[in-house]
């Protein structure tokens, strides 16, 4: 599987997610990055947030954010 930038970008959306409290959402504003806004877009189509523009993740959504999250707490921890 590759890694592709839009992948990527969907990533770090999930990442900046609170997982202590799913009362907690984001806000992609319309002057973050093109790649940003496209991203939270994607996941809204895919079901994981619930508004195209962040707000709070669904079901699917904090399973695929605790995923996420886990990973890099391995990849980054020494």
């Amino acid at each position: 599987m590759t890694l592709k930038p839009e992948l990527i970008e969907e990533l770090k959306i999930l990442s900046l997610y609170n997982l202590e409290s799913h009362q907690e959402g984001i806000k992609v504003h319309d002057s973050a990055t093109p790649d940003s806004i496209s991203a939270a877009k994607r996941l809204f189509d895919k079901g994981l947030l619930s508004q195209h523009d962040g707000g709070y993740l669904t079901d699917l959504g904090i399973e695929a954010a605790e995923h996420t999250q886990a990973a890099l707490t391995i990849l980054t921890s020494r």
